[in-house]
């Protein structure tokens, strides 16, 4: 029983991915070849951007300040005292490239995520989603492709949101609290971050958005069970999402090169 049971797991796991794909691409398809439902599209942004914007700030300006705490520790200690100054750089490429795109990510899932699927799971079990199929609506058109576009609008604005809140924080933290010279550090910082360092994290929010959206809103679709169901999916977004998204920003700052030349 046992060596069937774990034969299985690879099987589940491929089956899942299967299904996701297919959310993914049959998405992709009412995109581009379909009329966007403007109403719900507009709602979620204000959900997935307007009502994070709290929980980002929070957690950037934290970020920032932990980030330039840390470092200006390690400069002190093992280069010298003088030498937090040149620290801008460092901590500004940290938070726009690694930091930042990968805590608004798992913030948003663990917001916005769980609520596409709590709201699309409460709709699965009190058989709104069979009622436009009896209406001939796509349940994909009408609840995942509007979800998964704002999730893919929102995420990088918040994500270039957060990196001036962080790298403002940085500063503050360095400069104001423990007197580093604020000319050396802005000139640093502004000399050796490029725009590059900015996009790519920008890149990876995008693609974080559309694996929070559709993860969300298949297991919305797949929810069964009642209450205890929602509840389910709700859980298994986060932690689906959570997981991909830390998979996904090795691979990706693995992939995209460190810098464009002009």
């Amino acid at each position: 029983m046992n060596k069937t049971h774990h034969a299985s797991l690879p099987a589940v796991f491929l089956g899942q991915m299967g299904d996701v794909g297919l959310v993914l691409f049959k998405t992709i398809g009412n995109l581009f070849g379909k009329r966007l439902e403007r109403k719900i599209f507009i709602q979620q942004l204000e959900e997935i951007g307007v009502k994070t914007l709290p929980v980002v700030s929070l957690t950037a300006a934290f970020a920032g300040l932990v980030f330039a705490l840390q470092t200006y520790i390690g400069f002190h200690r093992y280069i010298g005292q003088g030498s937090e100054a040149y620290a801008g750089p460092i901590i500004s490429l940290g938070l726009a490239k690694e930091l930042i795109p990968l805590l608004v990510g798992l913030m948003v899932a663990g917001r916005a995520g769980s609520s596409m699927a709590a709201e699309i799971g409460t709709m699965k079990i009190t058989e709104q989603v069979d009622a436009l199929f009896s209406l001939g609506a796509d349940p994909n058109r009408y609840l995942v492709v509007p979800r998964t576009l704002a999730s893919f609008i929102m995420l990088p604005i918040l994500t270039l949101y957060g990196d001036f809140i962080g790298i403002f924080f940085g500063f503050v933290y360095n400069v104001i609290a423990m007197g580093v010279n604020g000319t050396i550090y802005l000139r640093n910082t502004l000399q050796y971050l490029e725009l590059w360092d900015i996009a790519v994290g920008l890149i990876k929010a995008a693609v974080f958005g559309v694996v929070i959206a559709v993860i969300g809103c298949w297991q919305g679709l797949e929810t069964e069970g009642g209450a205890e169901g929602v509840g389910r999916a709700t859980t298994r977004t986060v932690v689906l999402s959570s997981i991909t998204i830390l998979i996904l920003n090795f691979f990706l700052s693995k992939m995209l090169p460190a810098t464009v030349g002009l």
